[in-house]
């Protein structure tokens, strides 16, 4: 990495506060520039593209499996495996300041998050689980719509991020959830 003349760029699938950003900064440190990508398309267009030196991006998590949007773009592209990282991955039960329990009706979240989750929904089928593109984006999605009968579930820091109250603690079905993260660049930043 000493060979590039800037911040090295890292991309990541989410919105800042996603379980992907913390995965960047655990395998690289501070001293990178953070490259949040909505999808897992424009996440390796992102390399393609010029746009980022390295991405960051799950490959397998404990409870929900193997990340499929993300696995088949790392085989269908010519990348390198720089380095990987087991991540612990508590979900938690967000929503707008002030927020209830008994007055959420749906909650939004990754799909790979929702599949962690799958015991909270069954022992809560009043609450509809709805998917969308990312765990820390639900949670600005939601404390910006400001509805107290809607939540996300995303980590602590997206909460911190967007300021959203953490509702319930560790939701997901196995407390010793884990999602392995991989580091990747374009086969010309190989050393």
């Amino acid at each position: 990495m000493e060979t590039l003349k800037h911040k090295p760029r890292v991309a990541f699938q989410g919105e800042r506060g996603a379980f992907s950003e913390e995965a960047a900064l655990k395998l690289l440190g501070d001293e990178i520039e953070l490259v949040p990508q909505r999808t897992f398309a424009a996440l390796f267009e992102s390399l393609q593209a010029g746009a980022a030196d390295y991405l960051v991006a799950p490959v397998e998590n404990s409870i929900a499996g193997i990340v499929e949007p993300s696995v088949s773009r790392i085989r269908a592209n010519s990348l390198v495996i720089l380095d990987q990282l087991e991540l612990q991955i508590d979900q938690h039960l967000i929503g707008c300041p002030g927020t209830a329990f008994d007055k959420i009706e749906t909650v939004y979240s990754h799909t790979m998050a929702l599949k962690q989750c799958k015991h909270f929904f069954a022992r809560h089928p009043r609450i509809k689980g709805i998917e969308a593109d990312d765990t820390a984006g639900s949670v600005a999605e939601v404390v910006k719509q400001n509805d107290p009968k809607l939540a996300a579930i995303a980590g602590r820091h997206a909460a911190e991020v967007y300021g959203g109250e953490i509702i319930l603690e560790n939701i997901q079905d196995d407390p010793k959830n884990h999602t392995r993260f991989v580091l990747l660049s374009a086969k010309e930043h190989q050393s």
